[in-house]
């Protein structure tokens, strides 16, 4: 996905106008905007936030130039609200593992959720929702997705600068692994036989748990190149068991097509209960 020049800005100050949307999710990254602190005095100078619950309750109305998306599609309602957030936006970014492969909620696509409903909730005929939580990508075009549970707040920047000079975002795609032998780490799997998602997953988080001597577990859903059917094979090595092995890939990507073809592939194994 390349970025294209965000000209004849709609507001009326001259600047870009910034949307901020959400969807199903926990807002995580969309406080990793808020977080960013000191680079927003400078990214303020240079878009108009004009819609964004929450930072404030101030809302310029639409069409908007960027817009970024948090969320999966989870409910009825979310299915018509992405049209209208697509048609006001001329680019929509999603961020985060939700917006951008179904998020954790997309356990429920392996599942009964009309089960889950009724367990959770006292009525639950009144509440709305659909049987599978699905990225943004699977209803309406979008022209860049930002990985990560949550984002980095230097992706998104750099992403973000991406838009407002009308360039493609510098973004890696190779995995964690290179991070951690930028930063001299000793691979966790091999040295102390961590179980690690380091080699599958795409780079982002700067090999933070690595760092710490924890195995990764693949926040940034899977890099380009991902040799899923190695790593679990490994992961059956350092003492994983099967069922292990499938959850371990259904988590933050469990719906991301990597993750998936990889923890389908266990299911029906001795020991998982699964079918």
């Amino acid at each position: 996905m390349t970025a294209t020049p965000v000209t004849a800005p709609t507001s009326r100050t001259g600047r870009p106008k910034l949307a901020v949307w959400k969807f199903a999710s926990c807002d995580g990254c969309q406080l990793t905007v808020l977080n960013c602190e000191d680079e927003l005095i400078p990214l303020a100078g240079e878009v108009e936030i004009a819609y964004f619950p929450e930072a404030t309750r101030a809302v310029v109305e639409g069409p908007y130039d960027v817009s970024l998306v948090e969320g999966s599609v989870t409910t009825p309602d979310d299915l018509e609200r992405i049209v209208q957030v697509r048609q006001a936006s001329r680019r929509l970014i999603t961020i985060g593992a939700c917006a951008t492969s179904g998020g954790i909620q997309a356990l429920r696509n392996f599942a009964d959720v009309a089960e889950f409903r009724s367990v959770v909730y006292a009525h639950p005929e009144y509440v709305a929702t659909l049987d599978r939580s699905t990225p943004i990508a699977a209803h309406v075009r979008v022209d860049f997705e930002l990985r990560g549970c949550p984002i980095d707040k230097r992706q998104l920047l750099e992403v973000l600068a991406a838009e407002i000079q009308g360039r493609a975002p510098r973004v890696p795609t190779h995995s964690v692994c290179v991070e951690c032998k930028r930063r001299g780490n000793v691979c966790v799997m091999v040295a102390h036989g961590t179980p690690c998602l380091g080699p599958v997953t795409q780079a982002g988080c700067g090999a933070l748990c690595p760092t710490f001597s924890r195995g990764c577990y693949g926040c940034f859903g899977p890099q380009d190149t991902p040799n899923t059917t190695s790593i679990a094979h490994r992961l059956g090595e350092v003492g994983m068991s099967e069922p292990e092995v499938l959850r371990v890939f259904r988590t933050f990507n469990a719906a991301s097509e990597a993750f998936l073809r990889e923890s389908e592939r266990h299911e029906g194994r001795p020991g998982t209960g699964e079918r």
